[in-house]
């Protein structure tokens, strides 16, 4: 798959194509607006996620690895590090670990030697439904500050504007992936009393 998302290219990109229809103060208060909100829902987004993942002795990147292996069904590490937006040597050594634990194998493809594929185990697979039946949305500061929003306009912020902007810095093939990991949440689950459990169709296909 080609890095279509590298972001040297999307600037190049865009020094091409702008027409300037905006003032430099304008475009500075914007970034400005996204670095600080950015950074203060990342720290709250972080905190829900360690908090999440921690009975389970995983990190972030960790977590992350075993979600997209679980959702590409045999990916590149090159393919892991950017869809996962981390480094090729810190989705290679992460993954390493998670071998170790055997949630991973580590792959060699005929037609591509060059590269090294991740696929999930049954126990990874297992792993990653078993953090999803303990997703507690009391406990998720993110959701929490979102609730007052469904209360008062009916529902979720869709997120639109900001799926749109994450899709012109990393492409199509970015937004594809996340994506395909909503829907497959959607096919996996069903809700009982309160709390998702793994559909038994997808337990069959499992």
């Amino acid at each position: 798959m080609n890095n279509r998302f590298e972001v040297e290219d999307i600037n190049k990109t865009s020094e091409s194509t702008s027409t300037h229809q905006y003032t430099m103060k304008e475009a500075f208060m914007f970034s400005q607006r996204m670095a600080q909100l950015s950074k203060a829902l990342w720290k709250a987004v972080e905190k829900d996620w360690q908090r999440w993942i921690k009975p389970y002795d995983l990190n972030i990147n960790e977590h992350h690895i075993l979600w997209i292996a679980h959702h590409l069904k045999g990916a590149s590490i090159s393919d892991v590090a950017n869809f996962g937006v981390m480094h090729v040597s810190t989705a290679f050594n992460f993954s390493k670990k998670l071998e170790e634990r055997g949630l991973l194998t580590f792959s060699k493809k005929e037609d591509d030697k060059r590269n090294t594929y991740i696929e999930i185990t049954p126990a990874g697979d297992d792993l990653i439904f078993n953090l999803m039946e303990q997703y507690d949305p009391e406990s998720n500061l993110v959701f929490s500050g979102s609730e007052p929003l469904r209360e008062l306009f009916g529902k979720f912020p869709d997120l639109s504007e900001l799926m749109a902007i994450i899709k012109n810095i990393y492409g199509d093939d970015f937004m594809d992936i996340f994506e395909t990991s909503i829907h497959n949440i959607e096919r996996d689950f069903d809700e009982e009393d309160r709390e998702l459990k793994r559909a038994e169709r997808s337990q069959t296909s499992g």
